[in-house]
Formats: structure tokens, C-alpha cells, sequence
């Protein structure tokens, strides 16, 4: 019964480095293949396993037992072409020994991921890990973290955060922003995992391709999307420089928070509306002239836009007078103005129109449908007969 001594190089130091050629048979070649190993690059973790298995090689020859050393490498990209070419300098060097069984060195975990190849061609009676200048935790935990950073899950769900959270933060420094930046870099954080708590990931994503999708094939809701979004933008940020300079006009108490938040949002109102009636718009003509659809299934929108405008307008308009005046005094009189009753009324009575011709334009939609229907299953029929 011979035993191999074998020493495995996964990623081939000492071919690349040493320009050893492989499998390494014998005493004097796997001496010889240390030293120049070790000229080249002596701080290499190869050069301890190999002094290891002539160490072990030596000690089984004074214990008088049929024993061999051979050292195989792989390639420099660590994976199925080295582990192939492993395979096959294994099974070389098996023919050339006539081993039985073999004593396995490696230089840490990642070699011995080919502990299955091995087994699957010869008997192993010990496995002995050489670690010398890094200790055999850390070691592991390096391998594992490379090979978690492999998966592609991984890297989306925790590479991509802190990248997007880095570059926001290099922009704002950049842009001497720093307070700013670790907002922004919060804000962002912040959104990834609200997105991750509730799975909007598939969401997010098809509105991406149907973006994409919009671009290529000329559709008009993504340029008035476009514009809506610029209207919200624009009406926040006049808004925002109102109610500043409203508070600061008006010497606001500010202890009174929600004042200006009303003001704010009774500025913001009707931006909002507009936005909603640009996308809207963009919709039915999609609907109508590229999918070829009815687009009677938007009729409500426009009316629910309107009654929300009218409505929240007035509402919040009264607040914040019923309330400038706090803490000294609330008053009710601005809900009793003839605005607020106009408004409120206004709104009320397009949501009863919006929603009564709803009803009968679904009723419309419904029996145009249906003779839709009937007319293919009768063309069917015909076509049958």
C-alpha cells in the first residue's frame, strides 16, 4: 500500500509565478519547485503547504513506509477549468505512483473545494490545512465572503444599496454639500428598504420596462409623465418659497407648525391636479390610438382630479386662517366665506356628475363590448357552417 503525499495549488502560484511545469513528482522536483517559489514570491502561502508536505513526506520515509509527493496545480481562474485541469493531474500522477491512498495538504479552504474530485479517484487517510501567516478563521471568512459576493442575489440586495448610497454621498461632497448629502444618502437608504419591505422591487421594475418600452415606441404617456413630474417639482418648489416668504410677511408663530404645512399644500393643490390631468390625458390617447382600446375607463379621473382639487383647496385654505391666529384664538369664520363654500359646493357637484355619467358610460362601454362579442362569435359561426 503506497501513500501520496499530495500538495494541491488551485490556482497555480507556482506556474505563474515560479514557472514550475505540473503535476510536481518526487523529492527533488517539489524541492526544487519550493526554492524557486520562494525566490519569487516568499511571502506566497503556497510555499508553507509545500515545506509541509515535504515535511510530512520525510517523516513517513523514516517511519519505512512505501510513500510518494507530488504537487498538482490548477489555473488562475479558480473554478471548473482549474478544477478539470486538477482532475486530470491527479489521475497522472495516480498512473505514475501506483498510490493507494493519499495524505491531502492545502494552504487554506479554497483548495479544498476539490476534496470530491480527489476522493472520487483515490482514498484519502488525512487532510492536513497549512496556516501559517493568516490564521484559519479569517481565512474561511475571506472565501466565504468572495463566494457570497458571486451571487448575484447578494450583490442586489446589499452591494447595490451601499454603491448608490456612496456615489449620492461622493456627489453631494463633491458639490460641497455635505449636510445635504447625508439627507439625500439617509432618504435613500431610507427608500430601499421601504421597497424592500413591501416587495415593490417587480413593481418598480416593470414600470422601468414599460418606461423603456414608451421611448421606443413613441408613446405620448411617458412625455406627459415627464411634464407632470416637472409640474409637481416646479409647483413644490414655488410653493415652498411662498409659504417662506408668507410666514416670514406674516411674523407666524412658530410654534404653529401647521400653518404653514396648510399653506403649503393649498399652494401645492392644483399642481397636483394638473399633473394628474397631463398623465391622464397621455393615457387615453395611448389607449385609444396605439393599443386601439376604449378609453372610456378613464371618464371618472378627471372628475375625481377636480373634486380633489376644489375640495382641498378650500379646506385647507379655511384651516390655515382658522388657525393663524393660535394660540390666542381659533376662529371658524373662514369656513363660513363665501371661497370655502364655493369651492367646497364646486367640488361636490363634479363628483356627483363624475360619478352619475361614470355609470352610464360604463353602461355604454359594457353593451358596445358585448356587441363586439357577439358579432366574432357569430363571424364564428358563419365561418363554421
Amino acid at each position: 500500500m503506497k501513500t501520496l503525499v499530495l500538495n494541491v495549488d488551485r490556482d497555480d502560484d507556482f506556474g505563474r509565478k515560479a514557472k514550475v511545469t505540473s503535476p510536481i513528482i518526487g523529492l527533488k522536483d517539489n524541492i526544487d519547485a519550493a526554492n524557486k517559489l520562494g525566490q519569487s514570491d516568499p511571502e506566497d502561502s503556497d510555499l508553507n503547504a509545500i515545506f509541509s508536505a515535504i515535511a510530512t513526506y520525510k517523516q513517513l520515509k523514516d517511519e519505512d513506509k512505501q510513500v510518494e509527493i507530488a504537487t498538482i496545480c490548477g489555473h488562475i481562474h479558480v473554478g471548473i477549468k482549474s478544477d478539470e485541469i486538477l482532475a486530470k493531474q491527479l489521475e497522472k500522477v495516480i498512473e505514475k505512483t501506483g498510490a493507494t491512498e493519499v495524505i491531502l495538504l492545502s494552504d487554506g479552504a479554497e483548495d479544498e473545494y476539490i476534496l470530491p474530485i480527489i476522493q472520487s479517484r483515490i482514498k484519502i487517510t488525512s487532510v492536513k490545512r497549512v496556516s501559517i501567516k493568516q490564521s484559519k478563521e479569517l481565512e474561511d471568512a475571506y472565501y466565504r465572503i468572495l463566494k457570497l459576493l458571486g451571487d448575484e442575489k447578494v450583490l442586489k440586495q446589499f452591494v447595490l444599496p451601499v454603491a448608490l448610497v456612496l456615489i449620492v454621498w461622493s456627489i453631494f461632497v463633491w458639490l460641497d454639500m455635505t449636510r445635504a448629502g447625508f439627507g439625500a444618502m439617509l432618504l435613500l437608504l431610507g427608500s430601499y428598504l421601504l421597497i424592500r419591505v413591501y416587495r415593490l422591487e417587480r413593481r418598480i421594475v416593470s414600470i422601468w420596462d414599460e418606461i423603456k418600452s414608451g421611448f421606443l415606441t413613441g408613446k405620448i404617456s411617458i412625455y406627459t409623465s415627464i411634464l407632470a413630474i416637472m409640474f409637481i417639482a416646479a409647483g413644490g418648489v414655488l410653493s415652498y418659497y411662498n409659504t417662506i416668504d408668507y410666514v416670514t410677511t406674516n411674523n407666524i408663530n412658530p410654534d404653529i407648525e401647521l400653518v404653514p404645512i396648510l399653506y403649503f399644500v393649498s399652494n401645492m393643490v392644483w399642481a397636483i391636479v394638473i399633473a394628474g390631468m397631463l398623465i391622464v390625458f397621455g393615457r387615453v390617447v395611448d389607449t385609444y390610438a396605439k393599443d386601439k382600446k376604449n378609453p372610456w375607463r378613464y371618464w371618472i379621473v378627471p372628475f375625481s382630479l377636480l373634486t380633489f382639487g376644489f375640495i382641498t383647496s378650500a379646506v385647507t385654505g379655511a384651516l390655515y386662517k382658522a388657525l393663524i391666529n393660535m394660540p390666542n384664538s381659533f376662529t371658524i369664520e373662514p369656513f363660513t366665506y363665501p371661497t370655502f363654500i364655493g369651492f367646497t359646493t364646486t367640488g361636490i357637484l363634479i363628483g356627483i356628475i363624475g360619478a352619475v355619467t361614470n355609470h352610464y358610460v360604463k353602461e355604454m362601454y359594457f353593451t358596445e363590448n358585448m356587441k363586439i362579442e357577439i358579432e366574432k362569435e357569430t363571424a364564428t359561426l358563419v365561418e363554421k357552417n
